[in-house]
């Protein structure tokens, strides 16, 4: 037993009673690959076949067409450079040169896609313009018509000062000159008007004889006379002070 050497099992080879190597295994083993493998890889039927210890040969792999059961073929995969390919003949044929030489693009379907993305986009920006435009037009129209108001109003209001200044220059240079002119005339008036009334009492006063009744006269006439430009001065003066309280009101009752 210890001389025995140790049995691989792939030395052990089936023999028949003819003597001859039993590969029924081996037809066995090739059918199941023949089914194992997948179908439409393009691969050939490949046939491993024995043959006796006798042989030359260690082994020989023939190779044929494999017969198996047919099976749809698997989709072709474009690579990405042939879809690149035909993405770029595709819009090289989307370009149209008319006859002027003008080369004008018809819209692909990227090409669509492209622009409804941006119409979005350009059509707000031409909202906002818009606006804008429309904003600033109502803003500078209403600073224009603020403007044209105040100007305006600084027309009415520089005639309004004109107005005003004239009628100081008027009350003080004319109005109150007069008057004041007038009172020192009234003045004056009621000093002569004093001292004739005087002379004409003091001659009353005195003997009534032929040397002093013509002196009685005349003073009498001189006083009548003064008493009269008196009388008028007085008035004059009661009008003059009169406009002149109205000509007052009047200037600061217009602001």
């Amino acid at each position: 037993m210890a001389q025995e050497s140790p049995r691989n099992s792939a030395a052990e080879i089936a023999v028949t009673s003819n003597g001859e190597v039993d590969d029924s295994h081996e037809h066995g083993f090739n059918k199941d690959l023949k089914h194992s493998l997948p179908a439409g890889l393009g691969l050939s039927e490949t046939q491993i076949t024995s043959h006796g210890f006798d042989s030359t040969k260690e082994g020989v792999i023939e190779a044929g067409a494999y017969q198996g059961p047919s099976a749809p073929p698997l989709p072709s995969v474009m690579s990405p450079s042939r879809v690149a390919a035909s993405q770029l003949a595709q819009q090289g044929s989307d370009l149209i040169v008319p006859a002027g030489g003008q080369r004008t693009q018809t819209k692909s379907g990227p090409v669509i896609l492209a622009d409804e993305i941006k119409n979005p986009a350009m059509e707000k920006l031409e909202l906002v313009r818009k606006w804008s435009l429309n904003t600033y037009k109502e803003e500078f129209g209403y600073n224009a018509d603020t403007q044209k108001l105040l100007a305006k109003n600084g027309e009415t209001l520089l005639g309004a000062i004109n107005f005003f200044i004239a009628s100081v220059n008027t009350l003080v240079n004319k109005t109150i000159e007069d008057t004041l002119m007038t009172v020192k005339q009234y003045e004056s008036a009621r000093i002569e008007y004093d001292a004739y009334r005087t002379d004409l009492e003091e001659l009353n006063l005195g003997p009534r004889d032929a040397n002093t009744l013509p002196k009685i006269e005349q003073s009498q006439h001189l006083f009548q006379a003064h008493k009269e430009k008196y009388d008028k001065m007085r008035n004059d003066v009661s009008i003059k002070l009169k406009f002149l309280e109205e000509n007052k009101v009047n200037l600061f009752f217009t602001f």
